[in-house]
């Protein structure tokens, strides 16, 4: 099953809430013009005609009769574009997560050129598509790689975000691309959090460095570059704890650990990656703004799109921050975190 198909699948949530919306707004219910309305008198049909034989000559020749053509599809309920309608799609949108000042950005960019026509819902779902799309494709970029060695990955995000098995997951897949990888399970204070992460290093076949538990997670992301240095590794990717943004304390530990790794490396680290949870919507902006003050996020992996239905946060947070959106996640398994493509995003997220 290819990732966009599972996206589509998994993002019903969000696509069938955007969906519905749409077609309410636009009159799904509504009768198609020319149709009898409810409570009308419905006129009587025309007592079946014999369907007319071939012809003398098409026996002769042995032609069949023509088959019936098919009745044409009905017409699509439409509704004319006006204020009240721009009005019923940003509640569409907002009800989606996509926060009030892009759904007003976005409805703006539809109606332009378009006030008064009469659209159906597929017209509309085309447009708010091309309009999604268009503010997601200047960030969905892959995690660059470098030559630097060796390449220092962060990772950080609020308890529960899904960074342990982002972890996991990338760093399977980039052992499978031929890199080599070591882990730092910094998040020291959760037996549980260390433990996941040397499941999916046997998995992947990486090595994930530990330290007892409470230890100074600082001094065990030095150590894991000492080492990662020393076997001339590709990428050492290093696990934090659950920072909530209301723990100063646990917000100055994070940032003891970038003093600490930049002692070894100025340049480290050399990607910052933060991990959302798709399931706290709007909460997932104040993260953003939150982790860039403290630790210079440099992109963003976006988790369980596939149990919500506030994918529409997403396109709120390339909106308003344009931060590359490097991966998305959809489920459990190694291949349900994929790169991020916009195209295939819009489409799912508005169920075309």
């Amino acid at each position: 099953m290819s990732f966009f198909t599972k996206l589509k699948d998994r993002l019903a949530g969000s696509s069938s809430k955007i969906g519905a919306g749409l077609d309410a707004l636009v009159g799904a219910d509504e009768p198609a013009p020319g149709a009898a309305r409810p409570g009308a008198a419905e006129p009587q049909a025309p007592a079946p005609q014999p369907a007319p034989q071939p012809g003398l000559l098409n026996r002769i020749l042995g032609r069949e009769a023509p088959a019936p053509a098919r009745p044409a599809a009905p017409p699509e309920p439409r509704r004319e574009l006006d204020d009240a309608m721009l009005e019923d799609l940003e509640e569409t949108l907002i009800a989606a997560d996509m926060g009030v000042d892009t759904a007003l950005r976005v409805t703006a960019n539809i109606a332009a050129g378009r006030m008064g026509r009469r659209v159906s819902a597929s017209e509309l779902r085309g447009w708010l598509a091309a309009e999604v799309a268009r503010i997601m494709t200047p960030v969905a970029r892959p995690l660059p790689l470098y030559a630097k060695k060796p390449q220092v990955v962060l990772v950080v995000g609020v308890n529960g975000s899904g960074k342990t098995t982002t972890i996991g997951k990338l760093a399977s897949q980039f052992r499978a691309a031929g890199k080599t990888v070591i882990i730092a399970a910094g998040d020291t204070f959760r037996a549980a959090a260390v433990e996941q992460l040397q499941v999916w290093g046997q998995r992947a076949g990486v090595p994930v460095m530990t330290a007892p538990e409470g230890s100074d997670p600082a001094s065990l992301a030095f150590d894991a570059m000492v080492r990662a240095e020393a076997e001339g590794a590709d990428l050492l990717m290093i696990d934090t704890a659950g920072r909530l943004q209301n723990r100063a304390d646990l917000m100055e530990e994070l940032a003891k650990i970038v003093r600490v790794i930049r002692k070894r490396d100025p340049s480290a680290p050399h990607n910052t990656l933060l991990v959302l949870d798709a399931t706290t919507g709007q909460n997932a902006v104040s993260q953003v703004e939150t982790f860039r003050k403290l630790a210079d996020v440099s992109g963003l992996v976006m988790t369980k799109l596939d149990g919500t239905a506030r994918g529409g946060v997403l396109v709120a947070l390339a909106d308003k921050f344009g931060l590359p959106i490097h991966a998305i996640g959809v489920g459990e398994q190694i291949d349900d975190l994929d790169a991020f493509d916009a195209d295939d995003f819009a489409r799912a997220l508005v169920g075309a």
